[in-house]
């Protein structure tokens, strides 16, 4: 069955070499020194890019940016939302000035229609983990597509701007870029654009500037569309947007790790207790069927999902990485063996984030009574 890859479904196996030519990205090669202290940068997660040499330049040179991204409040925050978790917090380190958005407008109109849910899901679920995590909210704008600001001025900027995209919008555009749309759909498409270029108004960061949205590679046609309108709009002078693409953790069944299926992945809010036990049950294995056709012929760490959960960020080590990978493919180590290696892993992880998502959460609710 040949994959299939939207913003709102991912099927199949996923060919990014194929991806990368079908949506016109570029192959990431160059690297500011920098980006090689991280881990998704450095092992090729993060496989694709468009427009990165501005960002490159903006780092290396000392002048500001922007680094914006959205999160869809639906289900729990699972090690799939942590990689853009992990590069916001990075970019932040950066340098970069932060704007997260929360796709209520988008989660109501494709997923969920209660908006107060909606709301208590991105606060428990993400910012609070995001926070856990690292993330200094108080140098990060924060806020719900459906209340953009209290300042007048800055939610007038931002919805103007919105509604105005739409004029430089076709229907056809949008089918060829989405395939099957609705109105709902469509609509939230334009915010989202909105979302990418409204911090070069003047109402925001007061100019044209470099914005870099990392996303996972299901997620450009969103991009395609805002970068292609951002253009044709006169009365702005947009820089083109920048982006980045990476690849999909694994589902611990295979496929992509989804929300909807909590047999697919491991929440942050896990306790190590539940995390093993998912692991044993149901995470898939690249070994042999037999021990002695394991020994013999090694087992495939390129599919084996307690591997490839270590190499998107469980184990930090790239020696000791790269001989668990060795082991496993000679047959030294057993898919039991592996296992009990993420295990561990992940209840230390587990452990620590969770203590410290409880002194998040003090910081959390005080900076939610200013938004």
């Amino acid at each position: 069955m040949p994959a299939k890859v939207t913003p709102w479904e991912v099927k199949g196996k996923v060919d990014y070499d194929k991806l990368i030519k079908k949506f016109g990205l570029q192959p990431l090669r160059y690297l500011p020194e920098q980006f090689h202290k991280h881990l998704l940068f450095r092992r090729g997660i993060i496989f694709a890019h468009r427009d990165f040499k501005r960002i490159a330049e903006a780092i290396e040179q000392n002048k500001p940016f922007v680094m914006m991204t959205g999160l869809m409040p639906s289900g729990r925050f699972h090690f799939g939302h942590k990689m853009v978790a992990d590069q916001i917090i990075f970019y932040q380190k950066l340098g970069a000035k932060i704007y997260l958005a929360v796709a209520d407008i988008e989660a109501y109109n494709s997923r969920d229609p209660n908006m107060k849910n909606l709301r208590k899901t991105a606060i428990e679920e993400y910012l609070k983990n995001y926070v856990a995590l690292g993330l200094d909210i108080k140098k990060c704008d924060f806020y719900f597509q459906s209340a953009r600001s209290k300042e007048g001025e800055k939610s007038n900027a931002y919805y103007s701007l919105a509604n105005m995209l739409a004029r430089h919008a076709t229907f056809n555009e949008f089918k060829a870029i989405y395939g099957e749309i609705n109105p709902g759909k469509m609509a939230s498409a334009l915010l989202q654009a909105a979302d990418m270029l409204h911090p070069q108004l003047s109402e925001f960061e007061g100019k044209p500037i470099p914005v870099i949205i990392p996303v996972g590679a299901d997620q450009d046609p969103h991009l395609r569309l805002a970068r292609d309108i951002s253009q044709r709009i006169k009365e702005f002078k947009f820089l083109q947007l920048s982006s980045t693409y990476h690849k999909f953790l694994p589902g611990l069944k295979g496929g992509k790790m989804s929300s909807s299926d909590e047999t697919s992945y491991i929440a942050l809010t896990d306790t190590p207790e539940e995390a093993a036990k998912k692991i044993k049950k149901y995470a898939f294995s690249g070994g042999q069927p037999t021990l002695e056709e394991h020994r013999k012929k090694g087992g495939n760490p390129d599919i084996d999902v307690s591997f490839q959960m270590l190499k998107y960020g469980l184990e930090p080590d790239d020696k000791k990485l790269q001989k668990i990978h060795d082991d496993y493919k000679s047959g030294k180590l057993l898919t039991g063996e592996l296992k009990q290696i993420l295990i561990e892993k992940i209840s230390q992880f587990l452990k620590e984030h969770q203590k410290k998502r409880k002194i998040a959460e003090n910081q959390v609710e005080k900076f939610i009574l200013k938004v």
